[in-house]
């Protein structure tokens, strides 16, 4: 998936914002909280993945624990095309839940996602 087609589908998700910091990276996050980082630092694409996801990507080698967040289950795809673009757009869709979740019900209602 090309960067400006990545960050095209990570800013489509609800309530969505990207921010620029470290470097040049874009910082994707839904209420204030990441779910995904392309360019800057990341030779690849990073994002939060649930725990079957992290054991599977890592066991198939399409993904490595990602620095400084392996142990939140975010992963780095080992290429930009690692992962179909239908594929990837899944998980940015399943990174964007798994923070929504996290929310409080009153943010997640200010950013209407209730």
């Amino acid at each position: 998936m090309a960067p400006k087609t990545f960050e095209a589908r990570c800013l489509r998700l609800p309530a969505a914002t990207k921010v620029v910091q470290w470097e040049g990276t874009s910082v994707f996050k839904v209420g204030g909280k990441m779910f995904a980082l392309s360019g800057g630092f990341t030779a690849s694409y990073m994002f939060k993945v649930s725990d079957m996801a992290y054991g599977m990507l890592i066991e198939h080698g399409l993904a490595r624990p990602a620095p400084y967040l392996a142990r939140a289950k975010w992963v780095q795809l080992v290429g930009n095309s690692a992962l179909s673009d239908a594929e990837l757009t899944g998980y940015l869709a399943q990174a964007h839940a798994l923070i929504v979740a996290r929310l409080t019900r009153k943010s997640r209602k200010t950013l209407g996602l209730e």
